[in-house]
């Protein structure tokens, strides 16, 4: 399967669940990080070959295992393109090694009509060769863009975490290092990272589990500037934190392996 005909499919996919009207769909997973949407019945089967239950199909281009995100009448789908085509090795096999595709690579964010699937805008984040190999299995485009309707944050694996407005512009970037989440037994074996960004009142959460330094931050979402950022000890994972709000407080959590742990949304104490 070639790079546009895969997620070709992840877009048919995204016709169906995210019909003309419907709920928004702002991160990974959902508004709620749940994977549900309540809002109303969806289709129990469909079919890319006669066209059942799909709305519409647009080929994307490059290779990324991101998932789309929804809001208001846009649709969002961060890629990478290779300047030769990226091979997709599935399927079960026990190589740990990492791909030999390290030329350079151009990470993509789109802007989709949810309509009609339409491309709005193809904008160009970064061109560059990446600084951490990939997994066959995986892509250099894992980690799945957040919106709070005005601007769209997404992580480009170690090349950085970007922020664009809804017309496609770049507002700002922060380099988060090397996001080295390889094989914790065998370092060198590197697998890419998948973390994906959230966004809440006006922050941006990164969770960045990695072979050294691994950290959760926060940067305000108008500039990027960094709020706060706290050491975790753990190896690499490719959890996403969530936010639960109690009475009392609002907390983030993070998935690990050696470190699950709640951190004050505000000021970054674990909890």
């Amino acid at each position: 399967m070639n790079n546009t005909a895969f997620l070709s499919l992840v877009m048919v996919s995204l016709a169906i669940l995210a019909p003309t009207v419907g709920a928004d769909w702002p991160q990974y997973r959902g508004p709620s990080a749940n994977g549900v949407d309540t809002s109303r019945a969806l289709p129990k089967s469909w079919n890319v070959e006669t066209g059942e239950n799909v709305r519409w199909h647009t080929a994307i281009p490059g290779l990324a295992h991101s998932s789309p995100i929804v809001m208001g009448d846009r649709v969002y789908v961060a890629t990478v393109v290779s300047q030769q085509e990226a091979e997709l090795k599935v399927g079960l096999y026990g190589d740990i090694n990492a791909a030999n595709d390290n030329d350079a690579q151009e990470w993509r964010l789109l802007a989709l009509d949810k309509a009609t699937g339409k491309v709005l805008w193809n904008t160009l984040g970064l061109k560059a060769v990446p600084k951490v190999k990939r997994h066959t299995k995986a892509s250099h485009c894992n980690s799945t863009p957040a919106t709070d309707g005005k601007h769209i944050v997404a992580i480009f694996g170690s090349e950085g975490l970007f922020c664009f407005d809804t017309d496609g512009k770049l507002v700002w970037k922060k380099d988060l290092g090397p996001m080295d989440s390889g094989y914790f037994a065998s370092p060198t074996a590197q697998w890419g990272f998948a973390s994906s960004p959230i966004i809440h009142d006006g922050k941006v959460i990164v969770l960045c589990d990695v072979q050294q330094g691994s950290f959760i931050a926060s940067f305000d979402l108008r500039d990027g500037s960094e709020l706060w950022r706290t050491a975790r000890k753990d190896v690499p994972t490719w959890g996403t934190p969530t936010l639960v709000q109690t009475t009392t407080r609002t907390q983030i959590v993070a998935n690990g392996w050696h470190e699950t742990a709640g951190y004050d949304f505000a000021t970054d104490a674990k909890l």
